[in-house]
């Protein structure tokens, strides 16, 4: 007799066992069997946290936590990946019963006040995120340009404009900081919606593209841009992803306002160890390996990803980086655009 839950192949070899159905659904009542579990998938399912933030917005030990990790990562609801020596967890993309499953379990918590109390916290913790870079770039503004051609030198610039050809485009310049390279652009496009949540940057920006007619300046978070949707041709990130806690929201966006076809650009660094300097800049991560950055922009639903190693300029001090390239996809038979009337 065959085993329950074996198979044999036709050279009569018992094969590995494969859980069937039962298996599974018992392995998902089970991990979702805990009101723990049940508050850090809701806290997980919109963002992408490491141990010491669950902690902090649970209220909870951190063996605690992570023992309650470990069964949702095992039961198939988390996905973990690594960033540097830390773990990174989100809720999984999950098969269609463990999904229903978890719907469920959260309509049923619906009201829980536990979970409300987490939210508030976890939006703290979001915000002071967010107050760590801001306060890096509050201070950075007046000397911006310098710090970055001393550490990245000015090279990646120019490869960006390659890749935002044809010409006669309307692009984004997401996080454009003090509008270098919006200015650049301006000159060269039909327009462009520059866009940053410094207020500090901004003006610098605005001083740097004076009387240039086809520039409009949007003080916005990247994650909510203020922009239609399909209304650019392309769109930029250039030295943007490393401060962001969550690429995918950002990158979502940029390709909600790219049109069908439009080209995403995104210049960052390369993964690296220097801990000292990712302090020194007040960045989220440490770099990105080319992999991992092409399926965060397949996520963002994003086509074609590119990713590439840029060659470090001679005299740049910082890590290398990494130049990726991405479209929209178009809908299936649709035509491809011959181009655009020139912005007014």
């Amino acid at each position: 007799m065959t085993p329950a839950g074996c198979s044999i192949n036709p050279s009569n070899r018992m094969e590995r066992w494969t859980p069937r159905p039962p298996d599974r659904l018992l392995a998902g009542l089970s991990g979702l069997a805990d009101p723990t579990r049940l508050r850090l998938l809701a806290v997980l399912e919109r963002h992408e946290l490491g141990v010491a933030e669950l902690t902090e917005v649970l209220r909870l030990p951190q063996s605690t936590v992570s023992r309650h990790l470990k069964v949702l990562a095992d039961s198939g609801f988390l996905h973990v990946r690594a960033d540097g020596t830390s773990r990174l967890y989100r809720l999984a993309e999950l098969e269609p019963g463990a999904r229903r499953l978890w719907r469920a379990a959260r309509e049923g918590v619906q009201g829980w006040a536990a979970l409300e109390q987490d939210r508030l916290r976890l939006e703290r913790r979001l915000a002071a995120r967010r107050d760590e870079a801001d306060r890096f770039f509050a201070g950075a503004a007046g000397d911006w340009e310098r710090l970055r051609a001393e550490l990245y030198g000015t090279g990646f610039l120019a490869e960006a404009l390659l890749a935002l050809l044809p010409k006669d485009l309307i692009v984004a310049d997401l996080g454009c900081g003090t509008g270098d390279l919006t200015a650049r652009l301006a000159r060269r496009v039909a327009h462009v919606h520059a866009v940053d949540r410094s207020a500090a940057m901004l003006r610098a920006a605005q001083r740097r593209v004076g009387e240039l007619g086809n520039v409009s300046l949007h003080e916005a978070d990247l994650e909510a841009l203020p922009l239609e949707d399909a209304s650019c041709d392309a769109a930029l990130l250039a030295l943007v992803l490393g401060w962001v806690a969550d690429p995918r929201p950002v990158l979502a966006e940029a390709a909600r306002v790219l049109r069908p076809g439009g080209t995403l650009v995104a210049i960052d660094l390369a993964r690296h160890d220097d801990a000292r300097f990712q302090e020194r800049l007040g960045q989220a991560r440490a770099g990105f390996e080319p992999a991992d950055l092409a399926a965060i922009l397949s996520e963002a639903g994003l086509a074609a990803a590119e990713v590439r190693p840029l060659p470090p300029e001679p005299g740049a001090r910082g890590p290398a980086l990494l130049a990726a390239v991405a479209e929209r996809p178009a809908p299936a038979g649709a035509r491809p655009r011959a181009g655009r009337t020139r912005a007014a």
